[in-house]
């Protein structure tokens, strides 16, 4: 593991380098150019060098790697996805991550990693970050090539906190399916814990899977599965307090079900995982499964529902709730329905589109419910918004989150958003947008992009206030960039060893990656999101060509409340 300084951005470039000492990002109440309104905010890269086990890919043309040539590596190149928590009652984070292997991001390689970032002490430096593998699913953590325990890959990063400090995640891990691949078993659905900060992983369940598929893989109509999420009760007083909720979906032949499996011991057992959705209650195909907990420790779960596997028609936003431990649910409400893109990409880039929908309930007001989505109406991608105040029975009429105003015939898109819940009614909603065109005198913007228009990407914010009334949330001014630097999503465009380093959603680099979805979190003083850029370039790594290599970082972006106006 590698400690190293957690680097501030301000918001101009100095020259020779984009890292500089802490400074504010923007004055508040001063409007970016493009954005309606103004906040304060710090940029900091939390991805950094470390190592870790993983399977490098054979020359001469294989896709996938072969088993028993597992071994140490680098795990510092692309850093693709995210989510991040917030321990209860402190401003320490646990930011999760794909952390891609070595050089091999075009074979979709990559395990989960964890970011351990604690606030800077009184009048003192920022403290070291530190990256980690999460541990447990790697043939040097667990000391052995056979597979499993060791995977080729480990997905989806998730992580929540209990009550008591410690965090957990539910991991998909798989091995290759493709190009060939016969390596089995395809994948499991694991959970992972960690009592230090994200330093050492455990897994739950006395160390066995919640569910395997033992001989099918995701190029075949069997048992697989995907999507998993974790939510956990830390409602102080709650009578199920810390109790953990695992799920996920199972595709199989044509349709798509919902998992779900309890812990009331904190991990260390779990319940056997049961069906949740049918395909005659919401439709044939249903995923991308959000978990969250009310200050009534009621469990909530929203997921998308789509008509037919391929997911490209439009998608029925569902919510349900459990009042008794996750043991039965209600019947599901169409909460609204999204759009969907006809294919995998948004206008003008190559790279997979993400998770349609994010859901949180209130810590603070039970039954106050926020759901976030993307909604393609044949043109662009906007950002809605809808909520219910009395547990998910009724829904707001959904409203457009982004406020940009797109030049007449050049429209921008507004993507992949994230919603977030915290104490004192705090709400949030931060996304990915396209509303600038690509800057000039980047260098870390490729030279064929520079101008390009609803190509490089932003992060944007839009904060609420919930009183707890029926009106829910209500937003405080308009969206607000949070990003310092817009960034290229066709980077890294170098080549390492002969090698792409574009990260690829599948093993022939047809379609690019950025991550499904990133995350967002909210402390009783901030707002935190973390989210891709391509604008920082690697620590020790030089391009075949001699120069830096642009790899996808995990950046994080701090939002004061008493700034902001949600209150603390």
């Amino acid at each position: 593991m590698h400690r190293l300084s957690l680097p501030m951005i301000a918001a101009t470039v100095l020259a020779g380098s984009a890292l500089a000492a802490l400074a504010p990002a923007l004055a508040a109440g001063a409007p970016d150019p493009g954005w309606s309104s103004g906040v304060q905010f710090t940029n900091q890269v939390a991805s950094t060098p470390t190592t870790g086990g993983g399977y490098p890919v054979p020359a001469g043309g294989q896709t996938f790697p072969n088993p028993g040539t597992c071994g140490a590596g680098s795990l510092n190149s692309n850093h693709s996805e995210s989510w991040i928590a917030v321990k209860p009652g402190t401003e320490d984070l646990i930011g999760n991550s794909k952390f891609f292997f070595d050089k091999y991001s075009k074979f979709y390689n990559f395990y989960l990693g964890t970011m351990r970032i604690l606030p800077p002490k009184p009048g003192q430096p920022p403290r070291p970050v530190d990256d980690n593998q999460v541990q447990g699913y790697d043939c040097v953590s667990t000391g052995t090539q056979a597979m499993p325990p060791s995977w080729t890959d480990v997905t989806d990063p998730n992580v929540a906190f209990d009550t008591q400090g410690r965090a957990y995640q539910t991991t998909l891990p798989f091995n290759a399916f493709w190009g060939g691949s016969t390596l089995h078993p395809d994948g499991a659905i694991d959970v992972s814990y960690s009592d230090d900060m994200g330093q050492h992983w455990v897994k739950g369940n006395g160390g066995q899977d919640l569910e395997q598929s033992p001989n099918s893989s995701a190029r075949q109509a069997g048992h697989v599965e995907d999507k998993q999420w974790i939510a956990v009760n830390d409602i102080v007083g709650s009578p199920n307090r810390d109790h953990v909720y695992a799920m996920w979906s199972l595709f199989e032949s044509g349709t798509t079900k919902i998992r779900v499996a309890v812990s009331r011991d904190r991990g260390q057992t779990f319940s056997k995982a049961v069906t949740l959705t049918a395909p005659s209650q919401t439709g044939v195909s249903n995923t991308y499964i959000y978990p969250s907990i009310d200050a009534a420790g009621t469990v909530y779960i929203a997921f998308a529902s789509f008509p037919h596997p391929a997911k490209t028609a439009t998608a029925t936003l569902y919510v349900s709730k459990s009042t008794d431990d996750g043991q039965t649910f209600s019947p599901f409400v169409a909460a609204a329905t999204a759009g969907t893109l006809p294919a995998c990409c948004l206008p003008n880039t190559n790279f997979r589109d993400g998770i349609t929908e994010s859901f949180a309930a209130s810590p603070t007001h039970p039954g106050h419910l926020y759901l976030a989505y993307e909604d393609w109406n044949g043109t662009k991608m906007n950002v809605k918004f809808t909520q219910s105040t009395d547990g998910g029975a009724t829904w707001s009429a959904p409203v457009t989150v982004n406020d940009n105003v797109d030049s007449p015939g050049v429209p921008t898109d507004q993507f992949q958003p994230s919603v977030a819940a915290g104490p004192s009614g705090a709400v949030a909603v931060a996304f990915y947008d396209r509303r600038l065109a690509c800057p000039a005198k980047d260098p870390s913007v490729l030279p064929a992009d520079v101008g390009k228009t609803n190509f490089c990407i932003d992060t944007s914010l839009q904060p609420y206030k919930d009183s707890g009334t029926t009106v829910g949330a209500v937003p405080i001014g308009g969206n607000a960039r949070i990003s310092t630097f817009s960034w290229d999503p066709q980077q890294p465009g170098q080549t390492v060893g002969g090698l792409s380093q574009l990260p690829c959603a599948d093993a022939n680099c047809a379609v690019g990656f950025i991550g499904d979805y990133f995350g967002l979190a909210i402390s009783a003083t901030n707002i935190y999101a973390l989210f891709v850029s391509t604008h920082y370039p690697a620590t020790g790594v030089t391009a075949d060509d001699g120069g830096p290599v642009y790899y996808q970082q995990q950046v994080l972006a701090t939002v004061s409340r008493a700034d902001i106006g949600t209150g603390i």
